[in-house]
Formats: C-alpha cells, structure tokens, sequence
C-alpha cells in the first residue's frame, strides 16, 4: 500500500482498537453482592468512572463484622444493611479484579481520596450474572481508610 493511502486509511484504523468497557448497573447481577479486597496494582483516576485493578488474596473470605457495618446514607434507594448481611466471597478463583468504581464528580462528592498503587482496599458490588465473563466488579460500597462511601448515588 502506497504511503498516500495508509494515511488516508488512519482514521479508519483508529476505529479497530479495542474499546474500554463502560457497563451500566444493569449489566450486573445486583441480587448476589459481592465482598473483595486486596492491594490496588493499577489506577485510572479519571471519567467516564474512576476505575483500579485489585489484587486479591488466595484466602479471601468475607469480615466477621461485614454485617453490622454502617452505611452512609446516599440519595439513591439503597438498602445497604441488607447487602453488607448477604455478600459472599466470589466463587471465581481469580486473583486480579477490573474494579469500576463512580464517577469522578461523584467520587468528590463523597470526599474519597484518590487511591494509590499499594493501597488496602475492601467493598462490595456486584458482578456479572453466574460470574460469566471478565472479573469485573462494580463497586456499590468502598471501604478506604477506615471510611465507608456508597457510590451508587451522592451523599443524602
């Protein structure tokens, strides 16, 4: 192919890359809440959500205290007790997570510190429907720094 027309094909080209997935909350399984935690390996900080790679440990299991947490109140309808008391541990032996996290303006409403690579993080959130497909999870509850932020929705 001529110079000429490898430039002229760019564009068209540009079109072939892969995409990054951005998945509504309807994709995911919101009846079987999730538990995870582990080590953050890589964080993009950035819309259309901020979005990190979680490295879990092999002996994953879910908190004691898991259930009696509190929650923070956010403006979405979200029963939050109800899904700290019935998350599970994944049943998927993966050990790195693609974890989508809010919204950048969201994430500043509820005043969550950027996280870093290296940092200990827990939530809950939901996954695919029978954990088909990617390790992906998308985060309802973060828990960072001794703080609980629900992510669903801005702070109430």
């Amino acid at each position: 192919m001529h110079r000429r027309h490898l430039i002229a094909a760019a564009p068209a080209l540009l079109l072939l890359r892969p995409a990054v997935a951005h998945h509504g909350w309807s994709s995911f399984d919101q009846g079987r809440p999730i538990y995870l935690e582990g080590r953050a390996t890589r964080v993009a900080w950035r819309n259309p959500h901020a979005e990190m790679e979680l490295e879990v440990p092999e002996n994953l299991a879910v908190p004691a205290d898991l259930a009696g947490r509190a929650v923070p109140a956010q403006s979405a309808p979200v029963d939050g007790a109800a899904l700290l008391k019935a998350a599970v541990v994944p049943t998927r032996k993966d050990r790195r997570w693609q974890i989508e996290l809010a919204p950048l303006f969201r994430m500043n409403a509820w005043k969550v510190p950027e996280i870093k690579v290296g940092d200990a993080v827990a939530m809950v959130g939901f996954t695919f429907t029978g954990e088909r497909g990617d390790p992906i999870l998308r985060v309802e509850y973060l828990f960072l720094g001794g703080q609980t932020y629900g992510l669903r929705s801005s702070p109430a």
